[in-house]
């Protein structure tokens, strides 16, 4: 997927850039109706044994960590081979209990962009963290 083709990509890349995400209140901010939104969170973050994939197939997840590090399990979609339920279209969302993933670590302020394509496990880490989720209909 050539995430640059997506006009909602290329505009939610250049709203981080100019955009203090901290100073946003927390929930729900519409950049472009069900296009591009960003739900701004604060969520206690887990252990690895914890964390759970997730896929969707509707949005691109944009995640950006603004308090502190955090740590996401990575995993081509393609090979996980233990789902949790199936696609819940209403919220976008399937779980996977895959184990054998790959762990990155994203600095608080970087974004990390997980397409259709990417299981991630996200919120690793220790304490609580506040954050960003940029969802962009896939087009």
């Amino acid at each position: 997927m050539d995430l640059t083709e997506n006009i909602n990509y290329r505009r939610a890349l250049e709203y981080i850039a100019r955009t203090d995400l901290s100073q946003l209140e927390p929930g729900r901010h519409e950049l472009d109706g069900a296009n591009l939104f960003v739900n701004i969170v604060d969520a206690d973050l887990k252990t690895p044994d914890q964390a759970r994939l997730e896929v969707h197939d509707a949005y691109i997840d944009i995640q950006v960590p603004l308090s502190c590090p955090e740590s996401f399990g990575v995993k081509p979609r393609n090979l996980c081979t233990m789902p949790d339920g199936v696609m819940d279209p209403s919220r976008d969302i399937m779980f996977f209990d895959d184990r054998d993933w790959a762990t990155v670590t994203v600095d608080r302020g970087q974004p990390i962009t997980f397409d259709p394509d990417t299981a991630h496990a996200p919120l690793i880490g220790e304490g609580r963290t506040h954050k960003a989720i940029f969802k962009v209909k896939v087009i």
